[in-house]
């Protein structure tokens, strides 16, 4: 690794250090669950304009509100468009546009979210080797879906990938402020990826998500939210996509939630 490359993960690191610290006395909020993935060393080339579709549907979860007004996950149906922009060959904006389709039939908008994403370190297209990055989100959600706005997620992307093998680690941390219902430690929730490519443009792997709960004081692991999926990634053809099938591991977790990404050529 070059004398560069290592400048620039030691800033990087902290620079990390020092927003965790700094979200770790914010307070938490409830997620909505308009985005399932683990973030890899895919960024836009500069100039480029992206369009991702996020779409997932809760089919079996939580029926009763966490906290006053929320509407909670069970058969909801989630539609998301998240537009992407390259600034530089290793920066890039995203703005989410969330919309909910809820039990009732009812439909929402449930608020933007924008973010800059840092791929400092990363192997050549087609090679192998480590990468390392960062993507920092803050969003305005509905409160009826996020308890507290604005919220503020910090999500490290930690890695490995080779033509056979992609392995991609996100130690999310999540923070909202201006809470509407009590005060507490921002939340940490991990997420893991394994896939390994079966042939040319295809991997078939699988996704870890937990939410551990607040910093410094952890739920216990059967209310902790913990969901292991089966997922392919087709990478070639006109539109590559990711699907997958999600099963919760314990009884705070919904049990069963469906999910894909649609690359949508512009």
């Amino acid at each position: 690794m070059s004398k560069r490359k290592l400048s620039q993960m030691r800033h990087l690191s902290w620079g990390l250090l020092s927003l965790m610290v700094l979200l770790a006395s914010a307070p938490a909020h409830a997620d909505l669950t308009d985005e399932i993935q683990v973030y890899d060393d895919s960024i836009n080339h500069r100039g480029q304009l992206g369009l991702e579709l996020h779409l997932n549907s809760t089919l079996e979860g939580r029926s009763v509100p966490d906290y006053p007004g929320e509407i909670p996950p069970d058969r909801g149906f989630r539609t998301t468009m998240e537009w992407s922009y390259g600034i530089t060959d290793t920066l890039e904006a995203g703005l989410y546009l969330p919309f909910l389709h809820d039990a009732a039939g009812t439909n929402y908008f449930a608020g933007p979210r924008l973010r800059l994403k840092w791929i400092p370190i990363r192997p050549a297209e087609g090679g192998s080797g480590p990468f390392f990055g960062l993507n920092m989100e803050i969003s305005a959600v509905n409160q009826r879906l996020e308890q507290g706005r604005p919220a503020v997620e910090l999500r490290p992307i930690i890695g490995y990938r080779s033509p056979l093998w992609l392995i991609a680690f996100n130690p999310v941390v999540d923070a909202t402020f201006r809470p509407r219902y009590g005060n507490s430690q921002s939340d940490f929730a991990p997420a893991l990826k394994v896939a390994r490519t079966v042939w040319s443009g295809t991997a078939l792997g699988v996704e870890y998500y937990n939410d551990f709960g607040r910093i410094g004081k952890f739920d216990p692991a059967r209310k902790q939210s913990q969901m292991l999926f089966a997922a392919v990634d087709v990478t070639k053809g006109l539109i590559p996509f990711n699907l997958g099938i999600g099963r919760g591991l314990n009884d705070g977790t919904d049990k069963w939630t469906i999910k894909a990404i649609l690359e949508v050529p512009i």
